[in-house]
């Protein structure tokens, strides 16, 4: 019988993964944050100026258009783009990894413990939520970045301090369904206290929306990251910041326009892997269901 279940979990495993292999898009999506992914890695060893990362200055190089030498051209000061922006790239994924690696768990238990729980603890915790949702986002975020130093720490902060809420409604409206099963009140009966049932039982009935919200999230806090930079209050200079570099190249547009274009390309290919991921792993699931 573990045998037969074994190869049902299987078979269920590879046929999702066929679906998945079957999207263009989908697959499109994988090997573009693949890439970044790798390209951020290994940017010390692919980028032709690591150097440029700093306070490099070198006036005779300024404003120089892309060729075989500078790919994305060169900024106001002579530093390489290209190597800037792939540099960029790894404080924006670094990014993701914090802010969504600390907002999902945490909305994630809180949504798990409203749903199931109810009564007071679902009114505080929405409650909460519905007040956090209620500010503007970028609105607090410029607040609390204000208040702090730009730094990458700061900026993460100030994002995490919004994105729990998002997860936490999400996860709660699919707790508050799946608390009402069969299954759920079946366990109760056999003794299994609110630990297994939350975590054991509930959860894994969360486990797609979570990951499709969480991929598809993380182009929105990459664009996020580059809207305080742009605004000036991100990763401090001269750290590349993709959101910076844009910032900075605008005011030599249209002259220059790489400047610009080039880390806003960057900024563009990332988002546009992690939305056709996330696309991709929604109508997995959803066939699957």
């Amino acid at each position: 019988m573990a045998l037969d279940g074994a190869n049902k979990d299987l078979s269920a495993s590879y046929m999702m993964w066929y679906r998945f292999s079957r999207n263009p898009a989908a697959v499109i999506g994988t090997l573009i944050v693949l890439s970044a992914v790798i390209f951020a890695i290994l940017a010390p060893y692919i980028t032709p100026k690591p150097e440029d990362v700093g306070a490099v200055v070198n006036f005779r190089a300024r404003h120089l258009p892309p060729d075989a030498t500078h790919w994305f051209g060169t900024d106001k000061v002579g530093r390489d783009i290209f190597s800037r922006a792939v540099f960029g790239l790894r404080i924006s994924l670094l990014l993701v990894i914090g802010v969504l690696g600390i907002s999902v768990p945490i909305g994630t238990v809180l949504g798990l413990a409203a749903g199931y729980f109810g009564g007071w603890t679902e009114r505080i915790i929405t409650g909460l939520t519905n007040v956090m949702l209620a500010m503007p986002p970028l609105v607090m975020a410029l607040a609390v970045s204000n208040l702090l130093q730009p730094t990458l720490m700061n900026a993460m902060i100030a994002i995490t301090l919004l994105w729990w809420t998002w997860h936490a409604r999400l996860i709660y409206a699919v707790s508050k369904s799946v608390a009402s099963e069969d299954f759920i009140e079946a366990a109760r009966i056999a003794g299994a206290g609110p630990m297994h049932i939350l975590f054991r039982e509930i959860l894994p009935n969360c486990v797609s929306v979570i990951s499709v919200k969480t991929t598809l999230d993380a182009a929105f806090v990459i664009l996020f990251g580059a809207t305080l930079s742009f605004l000036g209050f991100g990763v401090k200079p001269p750290t590349p910041d993709l959101g910076s570099m844009v910032a900075d190249g605008r005011q030599f547009m249209p002259d220059f326009w790489w400047e610009v274009l080039c880390p806003g390309a960057v900024i563009l290919y990332v988002t546009l892997g992690f939305n056709l991921l996330g696309d991709g792993l929604r109508d997995m699931f959803d066939m699957e269901g």
